[in-house]
């Protein structure tokens, strides 16, 4: 059923309540009913039953399940690296030991370069960044707002422009189809990796983001969540309450003094090799062929097995507190995984309303070929923004944007670049993503905040990105 512009009611109610209320759960709660109300036919009663079957389902997906086990154990393995002193060992080598890192500038400069070389997933590297650099972030009084908008701008435009992993696997199935329709000719992989150069929003979010790492030359809103942990020490403002918490409630078991930075470094090493081996396992030697949420999610459990038997052996605490820690942790991450679960539910729901679909026929075809990149750049952004996923923008806008190209003798390597970079911007915008949501909880801020001070620094991004396109869709 073609619902017209009744598609975009849901999204932006959502996105309106959201913004209103700064209660993201109720607001992807309203946007599921409303969205289910129209394709009932407006019958509240058939409408409440769909948006619990719909819910129920996201639930039932094992891919989904996967991603919701992983966020939850990584949870347990957040707390456990703190509390057996392996954070504190850690920053303690940095900064008194070594002597590395002396500066705000040096603890940013470290969550970007594991932000670019954790490319094999996008939420491993959100994950990983924020664990790993918390810490030192807060220890030099670099705002928490900062670093969600490192793990979050470095995730996505990496995980794009190194297409060794998922993201490359399924962009070159997209372009497949669209040579195997006719429209284009030669090699996916070799049409996919001309493309990247022309991935201007993601090559400029990485160096925007070096840019204000290296100048400090913070404005808007990030500027006042700087000023406000330097002359304050505050790391949320009034009234935030941060995804994860993992400093009430648990105290550290190692003496002052004794702290191992191992207890922390050895556990994610084995994270992140666990992941490139699942990735090679399930890809049956390919690394970009792999299940990513399958190869993450039997590594987080293989490492924290392997915690286990390292703090046991070590007298930190006993199998049971292990054990209790654990259930501590992945309690501590539930609201998390609700807010993913909703995520998950709201964009089947525009899915099922075919908002991407509808968003897309807005193109028309009386475009300038010149301008067509430009165009498809600013309504895929558009379309992610509305539904929160970067992958559903790729599979929607592909179809569109290469025939368009041909159609108005356009370049298509650049109307590929198009389409991942609108996608990805959207994405970064929108706090219906499963990426911006993570990037809030990892580093331990809330939404609302990470929402709000990214999203500036996105917009100009996104404005020189548009002008690139229009540039070289005038030149080439």
């Amino acid at each position: 059923m073609d619902y017209g512009y009744l598609t975009l009611v849901a999204p932006i109610l959502t996105l309106a309540v959201a913004i209103a209320t700064r209660k993201v759960p109720l607001a992807m709660l309203v946007g599921i009913f409303t969205g289910q109300l129209i394709i009932c036919g407006w019958n509240p009663f058939a409408a409440i039953n769909e948006s619990v079957n719909g819910i129920l389902s996201v639930c039932a997906d094992t891919g989904n399940l996967k991603t919701f086990l992983f966020t939850a154990l990584m949870g347990a393995f957040v707390i456990l690296v703190r509390i057996s002193g392996g954070v504190k060992g850690f920053v303690n080598y940095l900064t008194e030991q070594s002597k590395r890192v002396k500066s705000p500038r040096m603890a940013m400069l470290i969550a970007y370069v594991i932000g670019i070389i954790i490319f094999i997933d996008g939420l491993l590297s959100i994950m990983f960044t924020g664990v790993v650099t918390r810490p030192l972030i807060d220890k030099f009084k670099v705002s928490r707002e900062k670093l969600a908008y490192i793990c979050d701008a470095t995730s996505a435009p990496v995980n794009a422009i190194i297409p060794l992993n998922s993201w490359g696997a399924m962009l070159m199935g997209l372009i497949s189809a669209e040579i195997a329709s006719g429209y284009i000719q030669g090699e996916p992989m070799n049409l996919l990796i001309r493309s990247l150069p022309f991935q201007f929003y993601s090559i400029l979010s990485l160096l925007f983001v070096l840019f204000y790492i290296v100048t400090g030359k913070d404005w808007g809103p990030m500027k006042k969540a700087e000023l406000r942990v330097r002359n304050t020490g505050k790391l949320y403002d009034d009234g935030v309450t941060p995804l994860l918490n993992d400093n009430d409630g648990f105290e550290e078991l190692v003496e002052e003094g004794k702290e191992n930075k191992w207890n922390m470094m050895f556990p994610l090493i084995t994270l992140i090799g666990g992941a490139f081996i699942g990735l090679l396992v399930t890809g049956g030697g390919n690394l970009a062929a792999g299940d990513g949420t399958t190869a993450i999610l039997y590594s987080v459990v293989i490492t924290l097995l392997i915690m286990c038997v390292m703090y046991t052996k070590q007298g930190i605490m006993t199998a049971k507190e292990f054990g209790d820690s654990v259930m501590k942790g992945v309690s501590s991450m539930m609201g998390l995984v609700i807010l993913l679960v909703l995520s998950f539910s709201i964009g089947g729901v525009i899915k099922g309303m075919g908002t991407g679909q509808f968003l897309a026929s807005l193109l028309g075809d009386s475009i300038d070929g010149a301008f067509c990149p430009a165009i498809i750049f600013l309504m895929g952004a558009l379309m992610a923004f509305c539904t929160g996923t970067s992958w559903g923008t790729f599979s929607i806008m592909m179809p569109i944007a290469v025939p368009m190209a041909v159609a108005m003798n356009g370049n298509i390597l650049l109307t590929i670049g198009a389409v991942v970079s609108g996608g990805i911007f959207g994405d970064h915008c929108s706090p219906l993503s499963d990426t911006t949501i993570l990037s809030s909880m990892s580093v331990g801020t809330d939404l609302y905040s990470h929402v709000k001070t990214q999203l500036p620094y996105a917009l100009v991004t996104a404005v020189c990105t548009a002008a690139l396109y229009i540039a070289f869709g005038l030149i080439l």
